[in-house]
């Protein structure tokens, strides 16, 4: 596997490591569910990029087997996200619209950067790095979704709204998991001696 793949992988990984550790700040600072569910988000794609620069030299059966088990890691944040969900629901906590919004862009910024160094790998190595790349691009999307309910709330001073786009990110985490689990499925099936 090429050396400028290790490279990018490894700077996302470290580049979602950081933002976790920003966004899940602030995320309990306000209270904001949907910021709680991205910055869990960031911690799984740095561990998702972390494996891939590991798995790297494995063989095509190996990294299958890989990504057959990172599309159940994808679902880890949309767990968190609904026992967050659940608990907020029952105490509603209307958070800070300014901190969710710009938290929300700088996670954009993050987001798109990792997305755009990934893009050029996502369809090598199979499922490892179309997970990589399917993260980086639904998060991206997600963090579109957090600005959107920052304004909102910023409008009608409502819990709703990081309800709902916590919700909705729980449903593009298990999206994903879904594609990757196809991706890496298909792939052991190419390795399968032909009858």
């Amino acid at each position: 596997m090429s050396d400028s793949l290790r490279r990018t992988v490894a700077l996302v990984a470290l580049l979602n490591l950081a933002y976790f550790g920003v966004e899940f700040a602030v995320a309990r600072q306000i209270g904001s569910v949907a910021l709680f569910a991205d910055s869990v988000d960031f911690l799984e794609d740095a561990s998702i990029n972390i494996l891939i620069f590991l798995a790297l030299g494995w063989s095509v059966k190996n990294r299958a087997r890989l990504g057959t088990a990172l599309a159940f890691i994808l679902l880890i944040p949309g767990v968190a996200t609904l026992w967050t969900a659940w608990s907020n629901f029952l105490t509603p906590v209307v958070p800070s619209p300014y901190l969710m919004t710009a938290t929300g862009t700088g996670a954009l910024l993050v987001n798109l950067l990792c997305a755009f160094l990934l893009v050029r790998f996502r369809d090598q190595s199979g499922s490892l790095t179309k997970a990589a790349f399917l993260s980086a691009r639904n998060d991206a999307l997600a963090n579109i979704g957090i600005i959107i309910a920052g304004l909102l709330t910023l409008i009608f001073a409502s819990a709703w709204p990081d309800l709902v786009i916590g919700l909705a990110i729980a449903a593009m985490n298990a999206d994903a998991a879904k594609d990757v689990f196809t991706a890496a499925r298909k792939e052991a099936k190419q390795q399968e001696p032909v009858a």
